[in-house]
């Protein structure tokens, strides 16, 4: 057994080794996970495993769920949902100090809430509201960092792909990990707009107050944000009220989506074929990397990895709560070496058995809603902070003018005001729970 943790354990160094030379991590897990295993149980066990591995994975239906999100989140780009809602954000924030970067934070969560992707989000939105940010000289930091922390909300506010994953692995309910993280997800918000708020109070040169609009035009950009409002009620509304399961409902997303853009003459055959074909591109990489981690649980399992690791952690004389701020720091040094959902794979089938051994005062079920999210809410600080920081970089190709250093340092405010969120909910589980116990009462 000895032997067998020794391999398993010379198998993570190698993992890790190869994320640092940036090679992709679905193929590092794979090949990792493949020589592992055939080192321990020899060339035959593996072979045998291959033959029915990605059917195993793949026929869980449950992960139908995420193409169609993605999808989703793709047509809805193309359907000019970010320029209306980024429109209806700067009519109501627009003449505060720095409103013009609080209306991008509430675009991005308006955003998110039909797109499910981190990097969508921070890609759309910040082609939409950076020339608005730079014609209203707001300084390079806060117009950057903004659009860099706003695009983190698209991976919690619900539909979540990362979610979805996360509740597969740990086997929780998708539809209550999507009520529990709306509660944390408004929170979010809040305290990205209370630290722009903070900010431009400290240097009020960095974001001017917006024009004045008229009645009228207040007006029609609220009522151009009511196709979102519509599309996110009956979606994430209809799954939280019972009336879908997730599936159908990102099916039916799919299809508001559509309908609206087809309506706006905005989305045609060839817009349609290519959000298909993106979303076919994306799906393949998620489906990659998911079948790569599942070889690697395999390798490591048999090892002895997560078992030696949980023990490790339960007998250390450790308080259940010292121990998961470690493992949430883990997360963090983990999101500055790869991207989120490569993160969630990775690193929750070490860290679940730990938890799930530990006596927080909770039934398991409550325990890996509750962890879900707060492994979540870690995962977005990788997206920004170095030296990956993919949303930085995303912003960073958009506006060629601001170094990026300066957007790293325009996003430091907005990862403090995570540290607190998180602190929050570390502090009080009952913010992240109490939604889905009201709403599963009725």
């Amino acid at each position: 057994m000895e032997e067998h943790l020794l391999i398993g354990l010379v198998g993570l160094a190698g993992l890790i080794g190869l994320i640092v030379i940036r090679t992709p991590i679905a193929y590092a897990m794979i090949l990792v996970g493949g020589i592992g295993t055939a080192f321990l149980n020899g060339p035959e066990i593996l072979i045998s495993q291959l033959k029915d591995l990605a059917w195993a994975q793949f026929s869980v239906y449950d992960l139908s769920v995420v193409p169609m999100f993605i999808l989703m989140g793709n047509i809805a780009t193309r359907a000019g949902l970010s320029q209306d809602l980024f429109r209806a954000a700067n009519a109501w924030f627009g003449r505060m100090r720095g409103g013009v970067a609080m209306a991008a934070i509430a675009a991005c969560a308006g955003f998110g809430s039909v797109c499910g992707s981190s990097l969508a989000t921070a890609s759309t939105m910040g082609q939409v509201a950076l020339p608005e940010l730079k014609r209203y000289k707001y300084s390079g930091e806060l117009a950057t960092g903004t659009l860099a922390a706003g695009g983190v909300l698209g991976i919690l506010i619900p539909p979540s792909i990362v979610l979805v994953v996360y509740a597969v692995i740990v086997e929780a309910n998708i539809v209550t990990m999507f009520m529990a993280a709306f509660i944390p997800g408004v929170l979010a918000v809040f305290l990205f707009l209370l630290t722009i708020a903070i900010y431009v109070r400290i240097k009020p040169e960095a974001g001017p107050r917006g024009d004045l609009i008229t009645r009228e035009e207040f007006i029609s950009a609220t009522l151009a944000m009511v196709p979102v409002l519509i599309i996110f009620g009956l979606v994430i509304g209809g799954i939280y009220f019972g009336f879908f399961n997730p599936t159908p409902a990102a099916a039916a997303g799919v299809f508001l989506v559509t309908a609206y853009g087809v309506f706006r003459r905005v989305v045609n055959w060839d817009g349609f074929r290519g959000a298909l074909m993106e979303t076919a591109k994306t799906s393949g990489m998620i489906y990659l990397i998911i079948l790569g981690a599942e070889l690697l649980k395999i390798f490591m399992s048999r090892g002895g990895v997560p078992q030696a690791a949980a023990e490790l952690m339960l007998n250390s004389g450790l308080d259940a709560y010292t121990i998961l701020v470690l493992l949430l720091i883990a997360l963090i040094v983990l999101g500055c070496l790869m991207d989120s959902l490569s993160m969630i794979l990775l690193a929750i089938p070490f860290f679940w058995p730990v938890i799930s051994g530990l006596d927080f005062g909770m039934p398991e079920a409550d325990l890996k809603i509750w962890f879900g999210i707060l492994a979540l809410i870690v995962v977005e600080l990788g997206l920004i902070t170095p030296p990956v920081g993919m949303n930085v970089f995303i912003i960073s190709a958009l506006d060629k003018d601001t170094p990026m250093g300066d957007t790293f340092k325009g996003v430091a405010p907005f990862f403090g005001a995570e540290l607190v969120r998180v602190a929050i909910l570390v502090a009080f589980p009952s913010v992240t729970l109490w939604l889905p116990g009201f709403l599963q009462s009725l």
